[in-house]
């Protein structure tokens, strides 16, 4: 970045002076000429511990603060945005407060909410787990103060001058001075933009970093600027990207020995009694080695570095050995984290995260299970539901569109869900030592990584079973960090199609008008063909409406003066819509008549209209967590996935097709409208965003009583007009994601009919009334069993006869009996038991249902499983089993003696020795 970037009016008239650090070699602009560090980590130490920088503040005067001086300086006070990024494709949770504003805002696509802003945003970033609690800093959820201005080319707000004044003036309003001030030159680029920043350093602590971001990846005609080895171009838009630690700042108001003793007294307090700890906060050498530790520990990154390299610096630094500082340490360093991890879980559980498997619920149950196991090292008499519901009262219920009872049921059920996978996940990790351990190999990281993942094994205790089975292994003390790393962001997904080849040739083509907007209940139009290649025809107008959000596409036919073609299939690729014909050939300028096949599509959008009604009801019974994971709309039925922490119970089924149902008979009018995007999302929350995120400055958004979604689908006149809705079954896909399979309309009389046949034909077989179904099934259930039993009984008593009865040959010393008996395979399994317990050899071939084999032995020298293999493949088969008991099957009935005869030489040459 040209260092003319920072030479402003402002540092000059105010007499900051550009330095270079002698420690890193950055640039940065001091009052003091004197100075000679930057001010930041881990150039110098921390100077604000013991001796505050800031007039004391707490969280919520803080945050005041900060807005209402922005407010008296011309800015809107806007609220905060979720932490689940629902407005967003490429990640999962709000890591800044610019995250907010992309990619539409910052793209220009869409004016920004108000102009300039300011809001305090909780952000959640994974990616320094690991450090959270031990370098005294770190935290995994933090409020992003922040103001922002958007300039272009028709309106300028303020850029860098007015930035730099603003902050020192807000610096100042707090009790800073601007004679500890440092502005740190730091280049900064990310998620495809860059821009000059300057870090804001006091006391030793970065409390700001001011972006003035007016670079893009995206090519113009202006000459790029190289950075990182990459071409950026300026943009149409030069945006002011601050953000503003409302942590550090209450931090360097306090003083205290870590971040984590100033945002949570009270959490810290409650946590140390109840591990028994309060003793050492009255103990004078403690104290002093904490805040020393947290002075020192800062300078330290603990991304990349083996842990116990890094406590014997600070253990230098402090001068203790570096066993009695872990003895200490180990133990606060868990309370904190508990103290930011809880909070964390109570924005992402408030905010109606569901933890799963899965995207930002993957993320959820990681912060979730750390907790839990950080809570089990430290043996608090707490439960982690508890704590979280502590938290959001401190922050404030009001803060949160989830209920706390149904945050306490999540966590409880995940922690029954922790319990139970440590107590399996045990015995894993044990059969992975032993395998590499016998290979003679260390347990690779990729192995581990799936232990993590796949069983979810927490680090400490995978470590703690390798170790004491004697495995050999280097785990990553970044562990944690390292997966949080990998599931933070969505995988891109290329889009594949059979016309990408015509990507230019359909681009260059006229925007297909769309009818089936216009005139969503007409089924019969005009068109004139624009273009036809490859049996694709292009039309200047359509009623088709082409696949997209789960609903697939109308089919129907086109007719011209000469031809009839039948239309199977409605692409839609950038705006222009393709119709896949068969039965003949169109030409361009053609007139056509197009003719949508009207019961198809009317079910269709029964079935569309359904599943956002199916979605209402689900959040009326279940709670407002519920969100779409996927959903696929079709003639006979559709299904939708809905994110929910536990089964869906037979009850809550019933309730929810009733509350469905319910929303149909009030036949509530479906408004469609096209929205701005702000104003949009103003009015009804992300919770517009179920089906993905459409792009462009207007949304189309469709309203159903409270049931509000921006989608793009064909949708019926009123709720009334879906008729009926029928849950036909319910599936746990995978954890934490529940599907529904429904049918509305006629489909769901035809459904239900379906239902009443099989019930009628089930009371006709068993010759009793349809209301005496019920307790005739469980009587004749119940007779059966016992049947069963006795059948059972009987079969064991016949084994038994049998193998008193059944005499075989002897074969040096040993009794052996190689005959075929055609009785089914497990009577065969108890004779061949029975002689294995005198210490006989047997094998068995039978034909009584299909070709079985059998083989037991009681004798060492014998294995069955190798006999059973052998015969077996001599009758065409395949079998194996342990040495004692083996069976098999065949398919070479001729081959029987021949199998037989091969066993007798088999058992004689092993009994031979």
């Amino acid at each position: 970045m040209l260092e003319e970037e920072y030479e402003l009016e402002y540092f000059r008239s105010n007499g900051f002076v550009r330095k270079t650090c002698r420690s890193c070699g950055a640039a940065f602009w001091t009052l003091n000429p004197d100075r000679e560090l930057c001010g930041d980590a881990p150039c110098e130490p921390y100077q604000f511990i013991g001796e505050p920088v800031f007039k004391p503040h707490s969280i919520d005067q803080m945050r005041e603060a900060f807005l209402s001086f922005f407010e008296t300086n011309n800015h809107t006070r806007i609220d905060r945005y979720p932490v689940a990024a629902r407005w967003r494709d490429d990640i999962y949770l709000t890591i800044a407060s610019i995250a907010d504003f992309q990619p539409f805002v910052t793209g220009g696509v869409v004016p920004p909410p108000a102009n300039p802003l300011t809001l305090s945003q909780p952000c959640i970033r994974l990616n320094d787990l690991d450090a959270v609690g031990r370098s005294g800093r770190h935290l995994t959820c933090f409020e992003m103060m922040a103001h922002h201005a958007f300039n272009s080319a028709k309106e300028e707000i303020y850029w860098k001058e007015d930035t730099l004044e603003l902050c020192s003036n807000f610096i100042q309003s707090i009790g800073g001075n601007l004679q500890n001030l440092t502005f740190k030159e730091h280049p900064w680029f990310g998620g495809g933009n860059a821009g000059p920043s300057v870090e804001v350093l006091i006391g030793g602590l970065e409390v700001a970093t001011l972006v003035f971001m007016n670079l893009g990846r995206t090519k113009t005609n202006h000459h790029p600027t190289m950075i990182d080895g990459k071409d950026y171009y300026p943009m149409d838009l030069r945006i002011v990207d601050t953000g503003y630690g409302l942590e550090r700042f209450v931090w360097a108001s306090k003083g205290s020995p870590t971040i984590y003793d100033a945002v949570f007294p009270e959490m810290v307090s409650r946590l140390m009694g109840s591990a028994g700890l309060e003793h050492l906060l009255d103990n004078d050498e403690f104290t002093n080695i904490l805040g020393l530790n947290a002075k020192f520990a800062g300078l330290i990154d603990i991304r990349g570095e083996k842990l116990v390299n890094l406590r014997k610096k600070v253990a230098d630094s402090i001068g203790i050995g570096i066993d009695k500082l872990e003895e200490m340490i180990t133990p606060i360093e868990g309370i904190y984290a508990l103290c930011d991890h809880t909070r964390c879980l109570a924005y992402m559980l408030g905010d109606c995260i569901v933890p799963s498997n899965v995207r930002e619920g993957y993320l959820a149950r990681l912060v979730l299970r750390r907790s839990l196991r950080m809570m089990g090292e430290l043996n608090l008499d707490e439960a982690l539901s508890d704590l979280v519901l502590a938290q959001m009262d401190t922050i404030g219920s009001d803060q949160f569109e989830q209920t706390q009872d149904i945050v306490r049921q999540i966590i409880d059920r995940e922690t029954e869900k922790y319990n139970a996978t440590i107590s399996r996940g045990s015995r894993v990790v044990q059969r992975v030592a032993k395998t590499y351990i016998k290979k003679n190999e260390p347990v690779p990281l990729p192995e581990m990584v799936t232990l993590y993942e796949s069983h979810g094994i927490p680090t400490a205790l995978m470590r703690e079973i390798l170790t004491n089975e004697g495995a050999d292994f280097d785990l990553p003390d970044d562990l944690d960090s390292i997966i949080a790393d990998m599931h933070s962001e969505a995988e891109s997904v290329e889009e594949e199609s059979g016309i990408t080849r015509y990507q230019e040739r359909i681009g260059g083509l006229p925007i297909t008008k769309k009818l089936y907007y216009e005139r969503p209940y007409e089924f019969e139009f005009d068109g004139i063909v624009i273009d036809y290649f490859d049996g694709y025809v292009v039309l200047d107008q359509t009623l088709f409406y082409p696949e997209g959000g789960g609903q697939p596409s109308d089919t129907g036919t086109l007719v011209t003066s000469e031809n009839v073609v039948r239309v199977d299939e409605a692409i839609i690729k950038d705006n222009r819509i393709l119709h896949k014909i068969k039965g003949g050939v169109l030409k361009r300028g053609e007139r056509v008549k197009g003719i949508v096949d009207e019961e198809r599509r009317w079910s269709l959008m029964r079935h569309h209209t359904g599943t956002h009604i199916l979605l209402r009801a689900c959040k009326e019974i279940l709670g407002p967590h519920i969100h779409q994971a996927g959903a696929q709309k079709g003639i006979e039925s559709s299904r939708l996935d809905i994110r929910h922490f536990s089964h869906i119970s037979p009850e809550e089924a019933k309730r929810i097709e009733i509350a469905a149902n319910h929303l149909i008979m009030e036949n509530i009018p479906v408004f469609v409208k096209v929205e701005d995007r702000n104003r949009a999302e103003e009015k009804f929350g992300f919770s517009l965003y179920q089906g993905g995120v459409p792009k462009g400055k207007d949304i189309r958004v469709v309203q159903m009583g409270t049931e509000v979604q921006a989608c793009g689908g064909t949708h019926c006149r009123s709720s009334g007009e879906v008729g009926i809705i029928k849950i036909l079954r319910i599936e746990h896909i995978q954890d934490g994601v529940e599907r529904i399979e429904f049918s509305a309309g006629l489909a769901a009389i035809y459904a239900m009919q379906h239902l009443q046949d099989i019930v009628t034909e089930a009371a006709a077989t068993l010759s009793v009334q349809v209301e005496h179904l019920p307790q005739s099934v469980d009587r004749f259930f119940t007779e059966w069993k016992e049947r069963g039993k006795i059948i059972e009984d009987m079969e064991l008593r016949l084994a038994d006869l049998s193998l008193k009865n059944l005499t075989g040959e002897e074969m040096h010393g040993v009794e052996v009996v190689i005959r075929q008996i055609d009785l089914p395979q497990k009577e065969l399994i108890n004779i061949a038991s029975g002689i294995s317990n005198r210490k006989g050899v047997s094998l068995f071939i039978s034909h009584a249902d299909s070709l079985r084999v059998v083989a037991g032995s009681g004798n060492d020298a014998v294995d069955a499983g190798v006999i059973v293999k052998e015969i077996c493949g001599i009758l065409g088969g395949k079998g194996g089993g342990k040495t004692g008991l083996a069976q098999g099957a065949g398919r070479d009935v001729d081959a029987i003696p021949a199998a037989l005869e091969k066993a007798r030489e088999l058992i004689s040459s092993m009994l031979n020795g």
